[in-house]
């Protein structure tokens, strides 16, 4: 097993195959404009019969920004994805095994980060020298996404692709 944590972009300078590429966490921070060529990669680096899980948040709509204050004080340049996004910079590349959406879970997931944030605050705001206006703006994030998952305007979302060369793909659930 090699497990390897880099800037996907360094894969394009190697020519090695491997039998799963994984991406969690990254297609939020990949951009629209960026979208096809991260799945050219992709494809180019997984070998015939592999596998690739696409772990990501996923939105109703597609957009090129985001909020204006996620941008500018937890993800700088980062966008959600909508399914017509991914699907669309995917075409013709990759052919689609499963598609799961785990959001109705991730709210309660958000909503254990903040009491274990509430919890720890104390001793972060010591050790870390944070004030309270991080405080209410860390607060403000974790709430707000949970509320938007609770609502259903974010998903969490995980892809099974292929390279189509499969026989049958079966969902593990």
């Amino acid at each position: 097993v090699d497990v390897r944590q880099q800037d996907y972009r360094e894969a394009a300078r190697e020519s090695r195959q491997y039998d799963r590429v994984v991406s969690i966490g990254l297609m939020e921070h990949v951009g629209p404009k960026n979208f096809r060529a991260f799945f050219e990669l992709a494809r180019s680096r997984l070998k015939p019969g592999g596998l690739m899980l696409l772990h990501t948040i996923g939105g109703n709509v597609s957009r090129s920004s985001t909020d204006r204050w996620i941008a500018k004080y937890i993800f700088p340049g980062g966008v959600i994805p909508s399914e017509a996004q991914l699907t669309r910079a995917k075409e013709g590349l990759f052919v689609l095994e499963d598609w799961h959406n785990f959001g109705p879970d991730y709210d309660r997931t958000l909503m254990a980060w903040d009491a274990n944030f509430v919890a720890a605050w104390p001793e972060l705001k010591q050790s870390e020298g944070l004030d309270e206006r991080f405080c209410r703006m860390w607060r403000y994030y974790l709430l707000s996404c949970a509320g938007a998952f609770r609502a259903r305007h974010l998903n969490l979302w995980q892809l099974v692709l292929s390279h189509g060369d499969l026989p049958r793909y079966e969902p593990v659930r």
